[in-house]
């Protein structure tokens, strides 16, 4: 049987897409009651502002970036595999995601946007990064403890550039949508996964 869905959900489902299309400044709260269907009374009932709405809208957005990109990660059994699954789901499941994020990357899209004219918001939304670099430097340590890549191998380096060509990778989709070229990104990410890897094992699928 079909869950019934909220006024709310409908709310945060709707904003979630429109903030990914048109951002969030261009995004009002009239536009959002215009595409739900419902009353200024229906949206202020779940909502007192447009801050409280981005802020429930942003915590629905890192619930799905976490059920797509840590996809199945727990069932790879070195952290290295661990790091190519992410970028894998990245590709496959998360910036294919069109019906949540019609316009790409909620999360670069709105980081960029926010930093001058909302930085608290901005800083809301880069908290997101921070962990995820930091979840990339820590799979890569937890590695090389036991081998998998070099003791001359720079983690810190390394989880920098897999992080910032992961975050290109989504910039550049946001704006041409080249599957192609995505898959080069990934592909080519996951290369150099391979050429660090001591136990020599292919990582590329």
């Amino acid at each position: 049987m079909k869950k019934t869905i909220t006024l709310k959900e409908r709310i945060l489902e709707e904003s979630l897409k429109l903030f990914s299309v048109k951002g969030y400044t261009s995004t009002s709260t009239t536009d959002i009651i215009e595409v739900v269907g419902t009353s200024k009374g229906g949206f202020y009932n779940h909502f007192k502002s447009k801050d409280q709405l981005f802020r429930e809208m942003l915590s629905a957005a890192r619930k799905i970036w976490r059920e797509r990109n840590l996809y199945k990660l727990d069932e790879e059994s070195r952290p290295l595999l661990k790091i190519q699954k992410l970028l894998e789901n990245y590709r496959d499941r998360y910036l294919a995601d069109s019906k949540n994020f019609p316009g790409g990357c909620i999360f670069v899209n709105l980081a960029v946007e926010l930093s001058d004219q909302a930085p608290d918001l901005a800083k809301e939304v880069n908290t997101g990064f921070i962990r995820l670099g930091k979840m990339i430097k820590r799979l890569l340590d937890e590695e090389k403890k036991t081998g998998g890549i070099g003791r001359n191998v720079n983690t810190e380096d390394v989880s920098n550039m897999i992080f910032s060509g992961l975050l290109g990778a989504c910039v550049l989709y946001t704006s041409d949508k080249s599957k192609k070229r995505l898959n080069s990104t990934i592909t080519s990410l996951i290369s150099y996964l391979q050429s660090i890897d001591s136990k020599g094992y292919n990582l590329v699928s």
